[in-house]
């Protein structure tokens, strides 16, 4: 399915701020990519050094060194900046309510945030602090994998197993079916919190062969039955030169 990835993500401008398990990072950089204009690319959470494939300028600084590098950078068309951290292979997020200011310091046309992390896990649900979405999003797109229906509820594949029970009524070891996928993308605690009045676009990542299509779309008509909060849900993975696997509306 050949579409436009900015038009179906609602970003060809503003904030997009990536939440979830299991694609945030590839989401991100594929839509920075895919972008001609002037392209952020940042985290309010720990994030993974960026990729030289990315080919973007890298700034890594605390909060005023960001600002002072990123303002005098008039050349870039894309800038990937973070603070550092300890943590071995990582760097640290910049301060959610600092992200309007980078968006206007760095006359950024987009400005993508890895607003989240799930250490590698392919399905999560939020923690009390998480996750830390900028006040000024335009855009969050909620992320899970559809490989995980079907597999037992555990820390192999999920972030926050003790979460995801309370949001979806699984407990550990349970299969997890579409009707739980459908209410962790549409609950308050869960895919919606701290959203705010952003634009809401959940994407299910790793739709990599018809049955997965199947199932993935299956929970997508099911989450649209349970909230009006979004309209659409993106089938997609990630990975391959076109990701867009379908989109389920309602």
């Amino acid at each position: 399915m050949t579409v436009d990835l900015l038009e179906i993500f609602n970003a060809h401008e503003g904030i997009v701020s990536c939440i979830g398990a299991g694609g945030k990072k590839t989401t991100m950089f594929h839509l920075a990519e895919a972008h001609t204009g002037r392209v952020g690319i940042t985290a309010t959470a720990h994030i993974e050094y960026f990729p030289k494939t990315l080919e973007a300028t890298n700034y890594i600084g605390d909060e005023n060194e960001l600002f002072n590098a990123i303002k005098k950078d008039n050349v870039s068309k894309r800038i990937a900046f973070a603070k550092p951290s300890e943590r071995f292979g990582r760097r640290a997020g910049v301060s959610p309510t600092s992200i309007q200011k980078y968006k206007d310091v760095g006359n950024f046309d987009l400005l993508v945030v890895k607003a989240d992390g799930a250490r590698g896990h392919f399905v999560k649900a939020p923690a009390d602090h998480e996750p830390a979405i900028a006040p000024c999003t335009d855009t969050v797109i909620p992320i899970l994998s559809a490989k995980v229906i079907g597999l037992p509820l555990n820390d192999e594949i999920a972030h926050r197993v003790e979460q995801i029970s309370k949001v979806t009524g699984l407990d550990e070891g349970d299969k997890i079916e579409v009707v739980h996928i459908a209410r962790l993308l549409s609950s308050n605690e869960g895919a919606l919190k701290n959203i705010g009045e952003a634009k809401v676009i959940p994407l299910i990542n790793m739709v990599d062969d018809s049955e997965l299509e199947k199932i993935a779309s299956e929970a997508a008509y099911a989450a649209l039955q349970l909230t009006d909060r979004f309209d659409k849900v993106v089938l997609a993975a990630m990975k391959k030169d076109q990701p867009i696997v379908n989109v389920i509306e309602r």
